[in-house]
């Protein structure tokens, strides 16, 4: 079954780990904003230089030139039979414009407290090699700070710090949670409840979509 997906959810939600779980299910791409930018300034054509010119000046990319970018990633072979979204669309303008661009199935939103964001963040551990995700109690890796997946060093981020984290929250809350309502109307929204265990949410996420 060919799907095409995005994965909502704020900062911690578990986008990362349940989009990689559904991706081996499906045997489709997670394409990440990060490493659509990337893999867009590997390229070394004329949209990964825009990219790098936003980039190595630490700007944000404008939305168009991330259209752009998540148009040319989708159109490649490995997209053909369905994609997981993870990271964009950011606001309802990437939405509008992604709407233009193909015909999204289902967005996936995980929907947990920020309370709990807060408390999941601080124990997550991410691979500086791969950008694998771990967490100290609810996803460890078998060796502790080595990722399962290709054995580089897990470290926790800058950005999980905790007044980091609710500064993210408080963007995610103003720009992003808007598409809830957006992918509501559309008729394409589906809620998971991604509290409690790993294994837990995922039977969710599998069960929203039918599968």
């Amino acid at each position: 079954m060919a799907l095409k997906l995005i994965f909502m959810g704020a900062p911690g939600a578990g986008k990362g780990t349940h989009s990689g779980n559904l991706s081996r299910r499906l045997g489709i791409p997670v394409i990440s904003t990060g490493q659509i930018l990337r893999d867009a300034i590997a390229a070394g054509d004329a949209l990964g230089d825009r990219v790098k010119q936003y980039t190595d000046n630490g700007l944000l990319v404008p939305d168009e030139v991330m259209i752009d970018v998540v148009k040319q990633r989708i159109a490649q072979p490995d997209c053909y039979d369905g994609f997981i979204l993870d990271g964009f669309p950011r606001t309802i303008v990437q939405a509008e414009a992604l709407k233009g661009i193909v015909d999204i199935d289902a967005v996936l939103n995980l929907d947990v407290s920020d309370d709990e964001i807060e408390r999941r963040m601080s124990g997550r551990r991410v691979c500086v090699q791969c950008g694998a995700t771990f967490h100290v109690e609810h996803n460890p890796p078998q060796a502790e700070a080595v990722c399962d997946a290709c054995g580089g060093e897990l470290k926790r981020r800058v950005d999980d710090e905790p007044e980091t984290v609710r500064i993210r929250l408080k963007a995610y809350h103003d720009k992003t949670e808007p598409l809830i309502g957006y992918y509501s109307r559309e008729g394409k929204l589906r809620s998971v409840a991604a509290a409690g265990t790993v294994e837990e949410t995922a039977a969710r996420c599998v069960e929203a979509l039918a599968l």
